[in-house]
């Protein structure tokens, strides 16, 4: 700068004589005021590191950048109490935190951010959607913005700072239960431009008033820092080497390329005697390597390497925080060593003071002296003007060639989607006999990514909600194409019949099983209310499945196996894919509403059906047979079931599951009905019995289970 205006000056006071001592003194000054200082700029490793700590630089961002960014704000941890835990089963407390936070992303006004990791993990995907619930504000950095409304909430009227001319993102109710119940570490990838800048562009900005000069490499994207501009700037030129130059009216940031000016050999030795040096090439690094962030790579630390043949001693590193393609940083990589190279030719001439319009940072050619020299420095001492001449690569440099950004760490960016929802009222699916009626809950997403929701419950018609905690992890959800038909039985395997069910998303896969698999409970899965097994799945297109080899009316669905529709619900039953409900007592008979709410459902999703307690009903008794004695008797026997003991062991009985063994046996004809409760499978109707009833016709037998808590469902004869 004091250049500028001692050259200004001079002009006006001894003409163009004066303005070129002023230029001199000027370029002194310039040159104590930046000389090379240690490298301030940020690290490589710095952008990838998220800090809180007072006084810390927030770097300004071009084009696109991953960045940590810095905490500038933070409430404490909110905690939130819930308990789970049912008959049988110790109550636990359980104990889940959230944060509320923000974060500064860039010292200059950005365009938007995309995806940000946390921990690593992709916390929001390219479609904006997050995969852990948070509400998330950006404030893009303007001049103008308002102070976010958590913030003010929180700090109070006028104590909350709107940080303008910052760009930050703010994190309310951040759900921490997928890190540990802490923050974790977030990396944003931010939008600061639309498109690549150009060194030269991202050097003038940040001189605030300095233009640029020359073509220069296109950054996809760099993060800029430093205690001084100077420190900010200096970073740049380990891409690209800058010069500032000074025409005697403006500053600008140049880029070492332009028409070289040529020196005639007649004007060396005019004004004293010219010395030339060549050091040895083994004093040359045989190696270049330039460490910088790659966005093929989602921004992780890539190194390219140029080299050359010949022995030396030592290697050239430079780490950058810019955003390149791997052949570009190859490419940067070939040029600083050509430059290193040529670097080791040096030179001092001296000319007449005709020649003070040669400035420094300035390429020229030197008649008799082969290559391309770059003005390093220049002084004029009683009309005679020195120049000191470093060697730089005389042609276009060697294109870089194949590079290969290395494999990237693939992490799926799967989009959450809506929950889909369905509520089983089914039989026991395990040994534990419940003693309240059990609603058991499948849910999994339209989109791959879905992970869980938030449950609540009600037994009132909607009247009183509960929290009823999470589902488990997603279901293998469809519906039935078409309506399988009845089923001739329940103990052998089916091998007309055949059922196609289409799934919900393409990450879901039905597998064939063998018998003795099927023998031990595989593929069970609930097709309407009737319980199946099936042992051979067949894909027949996108998420089609065709199912034979069927087991019908598992765990005593035999009732169900009539009932079926087009259309209806198909869910594979696994235990580590159900959550369970426990209803009261008297919600038997009544509706129950289950609410979810998943990331992908701003309003929720409801699911409702009538509590008919299938997991405290005793299976329907079965081999209800009549006998007619010859004294006109009837004996009526039949088996009983368990709600337990379904994997058969052999040469043993199967538990009862009640408290006590009582049935109620109902005997219908023209005109009379007759109720009896026995304790035990049997009945004799006697000839008495049959004429106090009635004349004789049609019987109608029904036998009923009576379970501790509720009634089986009924086996039923005609007898003629």
């Amino acid at each position: 700068m004091a250049t500028l205006l001692l050259t200004a000056a001079g002009t006006a006071v001894g003409g163009p004589i004066g303005g070129a001592l002023g230029a001199l003194v000027g370029q002194q000054i310039d040159g104590r005021l930046f000389a090379p200082k240690p490298r301030q700029g940020p690290r490589l490793g710095e952008l990838a590191v998220q800090i809180s700590s007072y006084g810390s630089q927030i770097p300004k961002l071009f084009g696109t950048m991953r960045v940590a960014g810095t905490v500038i704000w933070a409430t404490d941890l909110k905690e939130e109490r819930s308990k789970s835990g049912g008959k049988g089963q110790p109550k636990t407390v359980n104990y889940s935190y959230s944060a509320n936070f923000a974060v500064a992303l860039s010292g200059r006004r950005i365009r938007a951010v995309r995806r940000i990791w946390a921990d690593g993990k992709l916390l929001r995907g390219a479609a904006g959607d997050f995969k852990t619930a948070t509400d998330y504000r950006l404030h893009l950095g303007s001049e103008e913005q308002s102070v976010d409304p958590l913030i003010a909430a929180v700090e109070g009227a006028g104590q909350a700072p709107a940080y303008r001319g910052t760009a930050y993102a703010v994190f309310e109710d951040f759900q921490l239960a997928d890190y540990g119940n802490r923050i974790p570490s977030l990396t944003f990838e931010v939008e600061a431009d639309a498109g690549a800048t150009s060194v030269g562009e991202v050097a003038a900005a940040l001189g605030d008033g300095l233009t640029a000069s020359g073509e220069s490499t296109l950054l996809k994207g760099y993060a800029a820092g430093g205690d001084s501009v100077r420190a900010a700037i200096a970073v740049l030129a380990e891409l690209e080497p800058l010069s500032l130059l000074d025409d005697g009216e403006a500053l600008a940031i140049g880029i070492e390329s332009g028409t070289a000016a040529t020196i005639a050999a007649s004007e060396l030795g005019a004004a004293g005697r010219s010395e030339w040096l060549r050091r040895s090439g083994d004093s040359v690094p045989a190696e270049a390597s330039l460490a910088y962030y790659d966005p093929a790579r989602d921004y992780q630390t890539g190194l390219q390497r140029a080299s050359r043949p010949g022995p030396a001693l030592t290697s050239d590193r430079r780490a950058v925080a810019a955003a390149l393609d791997a052949a570009t940083a190859k490419a940067l990589a070939g040029r600083r060593l050509e430059r290193l190279w040529a670097a080791r030719r040096s030179a001092k001439v001296n000319l007449g003071w005709s020649r003070l319009g040669l400035a420094a940072g300035r390429h020229v050619r030197i008649g008799g002296r082969p290559g391309l020299w770059r003005i390093a420095r220049w002084t004029l001492d009683r009309m005679v003007l020195t120049l000191e001449l470093t060697g730089v690569p005389g042609t276009a440099p060697a294109a870089a060639g194949d590079a290969s950004p290395g494999r990237p760490v693939d992490q799926p960016d799967l989009i959450h989607g809506a929950t889909h929802l369905r509520l089983l009222d089914l039989p026991v699916l395990a040994e534990e006999l419940p003693g309240r009626p059990r609603l058991l809950v499948a849910a999994a997403g339209s989109e791959p990514g879905w992970r869980r929701a938030e449950l609540s419950a009600s037994f009132d018609g909607g009247l009183s909600w509960a929290a009823a905690g999470t589902t488990a992890p997603a279901a293998v959800l469809g519906m039935a194409i078409g309506a399988p038909p009845a089923a001739a039985g329940s103990a052998l395997i089916d091998e007309r019949s055949r059922v196609e069910v289409e799934l919900l998303n393409e990450a879901m896969w039905l597998e064939s099983r063998a018998d003795p698999a099927l023998a031990d409970g595989a593929n069970l899965a609930s097709l309407g209310d009737e319980l199946i097994q099936f042992g051979l799945a067949e894909p027949i297109g996108e998420r089609r499945f065709r199912l034979s080899r069927l087991l019908r009316g598992r765990r005593g669905t035999e009732y169900a196996c009539g009932l079926h529709v087009p259309g209806e619900p198909f869910v594979l039953i696994e235990a580590e894919s159900l959550a369970i409900v426990e209803a009261p007592l008297g919600s038997l008979g009544a509706e129950a509403r289950l609410l979810a709410q998943g990331l992908g459902d701003p309003q929720g999703v409801l699911a409702a059906r009538t509590v008919t307690g299938e997991a405290l009903r005793p299976p329907s008794p079965v081999h209800l047979t009549a006998k007619r004695l010859a004294n006109g008797d009837l004996a009526l026997n039949w088996a009983r079931r368990s709600r337990s003991g379904w994997v058969w062991l052999s040469g043993s009985d199967t538990a009862l599951g009640e408290e006590s063994e009582s049935y109620r046996l109902t005997l219908a004809g023209d005109g009379f009905e007759r109720r009896v409760t026995v304790a035990a499978p049997a009945y004799l109707y006697t000839a008495a019995e049959q004429v106090a009833d009635g004349p004789a016709g049609p019987l109608s037998v029904e036998v009923v289970q009576l379970g501790t808590s509720a009634p089986s469902r009924p086996a039923s004869l005609i007898i003629d």
